[in-house]
Formats: C-alpha cells, sequence, structure tokens
C-alpha cells in the first residue's frame, strides 16, 4: 500500500519565556498576523497556510482536554529553529528592516542552488532565518 500524501508543515511551534513580547515581536516587529491568543499560548500567520504557535515555555507540558478531545502534552527548550520563505527580491529589504528595528543579523548564507538564508534570533534566542528560492531542492 503507498504512503498517503503530505500537504506541507501546517504548525510550528516555539516556546517562549514572555508570551506578550514574543507577540509583540512576531506580529509587530515581523508582521505576522495574531490569529488568536489564550494565556497559554497564540498562533500567528506565517504565510501559505502556515502557522506558529508560540506556547509559554512549561505551559504546555500536560494534556490539553478540549471538547473535541485531548491534546497531547508537549514542549521544548534551547534554542530552536525556525525558517519563513521570502521572495529573493525581498532579500535586501528583509536585511534593511531588520537593521531599522535593530535586530542583529547573525548569519547570511548563499546556498549552492541559488538561495540565500539571513539569520537572526527572537527574544529567546530561538534561530530564526529568512530564505529564499533555491536552499532545498523542493524549494
Amino acid at each position: 500500500m503507498a504512503v498517503p500524501p503530505i500537504d506541507g508543515v501546517l504548525e510550528t511551534a516555539l516556546y517562549v519565556r514572555d508570551l506578550d513580547r514574543s507577540v509583540a515581536f512576531f506580529a509587530e516587529t515581523l508582521g505576522r498576523p495574531l490569529l488568536m491568543r489564550n494565556a497559554r499560548m497564540a498562533a500567528l500567520d506565517a504565510g501559505r497556510r502556515s502557522v506558529l504557535l508560540l506556547f509559554v515555555a512549561g505551559g504546555s507540558a500536560d494534556d490539553m482536554a478540549t471538547p473535541g478531545g485531548i491534546i497531547p502534552g508537549h514542549d521544548g527548550s534551547g534554542r530552536l529553529h525556525m525558517a519563513f520563505a521570502i521572495a529573493a527580491v525581498d532579500y535586501d529589504p528583509w536585511q534593511c528592516h531588520l537593521t531599522e528595528q535593530g535586530i542583529a543579523i547573525t548569519s547570511e548564507v548563499r546556498w549552492p542552488g541559488g538561495g540565500r538564508s539571513l539569520y537572526f534570533t527572537d527574544p529567546d534566542g530561538h534561530v530564526l532565518e529568512l530564505a529564499t528560492p533555491g536552499l532545498w531542492p523542493v524549494y
């Protein structure tokens, strides 16, 4: 029997110490629209049918009952990583925007396939990346 298809990554989660600070960073500084928020977590539009989930560190380690079923507990620690896809023409404008916002660019990479990446950190030290097409054979 063939493996059923997967249609991409829907959610990426980061675990943060200060939810207000992180929501402000992603919503205001990076322009990601807030989809929902409660005391435990926030969901932001990460573009193209993708959602960035910000959980209060340690606040989602236990299972959570919802009217529709149980969400298994999860948590993470350390410097986690995620990447946002950007168009090649938006690379320089993003570089300028980050600099204007006082966000240090920690690294830039030119990939063999022609893609480029900007790396920086969020307020919790998570490694964020803005990547243009050409990074992966599928992107």
